[in-house]
């Protein structure tokens, strides 16, 4: 697909959904009717991360008078979360819908399209895949794997986790049992942390039976669902090693040669909308779900400096190490590093001193 048909899609609304529905649906009864199959890596009471995948099929289906249809299957139905990258490389199923960072041992580089630790923001994230080249240069790395990405959701800023003691100094990491995925488990585990990779689903029952000591997910209004403060009280933040996750949608790459134009046009702006979508319900709905969780018992801490300085050090290192071993990893991070700093810089000079300012205000206001 060319880069200028790309970026003139991504960006898009749902009004210019409508749009292209109004003006091309004459042309969508003409095409021949396609079926695919869709597996998501999140479970349905996860009703954000899961409603990205029925929203897709649901928007498309409806832009094309019911010509592009996609079924969609919960974890386990027809493969397990963990092996949603696997079946859509080997063509098993055409799409499917999960964090690139669970795929962390196949190419670290992939780690980047979800989330490093110690990067960017939801807005910078987006800003690098849509206006940055984020994307163009990720896609390099799928396309060795069969599959062309595209964001599918963010779910801004994550929390710490829930511990079931308090972790205040580095000597309290050591021999910590902690469910956390990728470059955050690697980071931790150099600082004396077990890390350790459990799904959604078992999360609870694993802090429930002590079989970990720790355990971080998304946020407030995911976490609150998935019910840990009932077996975890003490919340941390911040998710340092997720200061945005963005979730994606992997189309077989084979597949997704033999669409219409016009179906390639409708999925890219449909996965935009979405995109922008999920950010929007987090930002919403994470404040009176923490409300919620404090009033239920949960404990607000904060890692001390001394935990966040020694693992983005520790970060450092292995970025270098990554880099040195991982062409893939060296290529994306180079580039994804230089857009980080330029961002921070502008955010430093505008942005975060206007935030600082009105939480100071809104602080006082509700004394």
């Amino acid at each position: 697909m060319k880069r200028r048909s790309f970026i003139k899609t991504a960006g898009t609304t749902a009004a210019f959904s409508g749009m292209i529905a109004a003006t091309s649906i004459t042309k969508a009864e003409s095409l021949p009717k396609i079926r695919w199959r869709l597996t998501a890596g999140f479970p349905k009471n996860l009703d954000i991360l899961f409603a990205a995948s029925t929203m897709l099929a649901d928007k498309l289906s409806r832009l094309t008078n019911g010509q592009f249809e996609i079924q969609v299957f919960a974890p386990g139905e027809l493969v397990p979360a963990n092996q949603v990258f696997d079946a859509v490389s080997q063509g098993t199923v055409e799409l499917g819908h999960t964090a690139s960072y669970y795929y962390h041992g196949k190419n670290s580089a992939l780690s980047i399209d979800t989330v490093l630790p110690f990067g960017m923001s939801a807005r910078m994230q987006n800003a690098w895949f849509y206006a940055g080249g984020g994307l163009e240069i990720l896609r390099k790395v799928f396309a060795q794997y069969n599959i062309i990405n595209f964001p599918g959701g963010n779910t801004t800023a994550q929390m710490g986790g829930w511990f079931r003691k308090e972790v205040k100094t580095l000597e309290d990491l050591k021999g910590l049992k902690f469910r956390i995925p990728g470059f955050g488990g690697e980071i931790l585990s150099r600082l004396g942390v077990i890390p350790q990779s459990i799904p959604a689903s078992d999360v609870y029952s694993s802090l429930e039976k002590g079989t970990i000591d720790a355990a971080e997910f998304v946020g407030p209004y995911d976490d609150e669902k998935l019910g840990l403060q009932s077996v975890a009280p003490y919340y941390y933040t911040p998710g340092f090693w997720e200061g945005s996750a963005t979730t994606s949608f992997y189309v077989n790459q084979d597949k997704w040669q033999e669409l219409p134009t016009l179906y390639q046009e409708l999925f890219t702006t449909v996965c935009a909308e979405i995109n922008q979508w999920m950010i929007a319900q987090y930002d919403a709905k994470n404040p009176p779900a923490l409300a919620t969780l404090t009033q239920n018992g949960a404990k607000l801490r904060s890692f001390s400096k001394e935990i966040l300085e020694a693992s983005y050090n520790v970060a450092q290192k292995i970025y270098e190490e990554e880099c040195n071993k991982n062409p893939d990893f060296k290529m994306v991070y180079d580039h994804w590093r230089a857009f980080l700093n330029q961002e921070y810089q502008w955010f430093r000079i505008n942005e975060n001193i206007f935030q600082s300012f009105m939480a100071t205000q809104i602080r006082k206001q509700n004394r």
